[in-house]
Order: C-alpha cells, then sequence, then structure tokens
C-alpha cells in the first residue's frame, strides 16, 4: 500500500498524520507505542510489541492482608535436602 501524504508543523516539530487506512491497516490507535527505524531510505514506522502482561484484579497488598502464618500453612513449608543446598 501506498499512501501519499504531507508533513505538517505541530509546534515546535513536525508531524505525519496517519490516516484511517493506514492505522486500520497496522491496527495503530491513539496512544499506541511505535518503533520508528531511520535509514538512508527514509522512515519505517512499526508497532512495537505489546505488552503482554496481565492486568490482575487484586494487588499482592490487597491479597495478603489479614494473612497470618497459621492461613499461609508455612508451618508447612518443606525442608531442603543437604544436596540441595550447593557448597
Amino acid at each position: 500500500m501506498r499512501i501519499e501524504s504531507e508533513i505538517k508543523k505541530w509546534g515546535n516539530s513536525l508531524a505525519l498524520r496517519i490516516t484511517g487506512a493506514m492505522a486500520d491497516k497496522h491496527q495503530f490507535e491513539e496512544g499506541c507505542k511505535v518503533l520508528v527505524d531511520v535509514t538512508e531510505e527514509g522512515l519505517l514506522i512499526k508497532p512495537a510489541k505489546r505488552d503482554r502482561s496481565i492486568k490482575l484484579p487484586f494487588s499482592e497488598d490487597e491479597l495478603l492482608d489479614g494473612l497470618t502464618g497459621q492461613q499461609a500453612h508455612a508451618d508447612e513449608l518443606a525442608e531442603p535436602f543437604q544436596d540441595e543446598m550447593g557448597d
């Protein structure tokens, strides 16, 4: 796909508007991170790898709030064998 566009002034910088057709092709959306490769031939803009981390509904502090050693079964922790301890 080749689309002709125009570089415009944006504050003290220059900007290139990404049209709907360009955005749809690679699922660009407002706020998405991109990588820009600058070469002798020009610019190559591609989506940065998306953060695949999962947003959990509770924080660690919320999960541990009120937890005691008895509730956590801390008395049932396994003892390592001597050969597992290393030198």
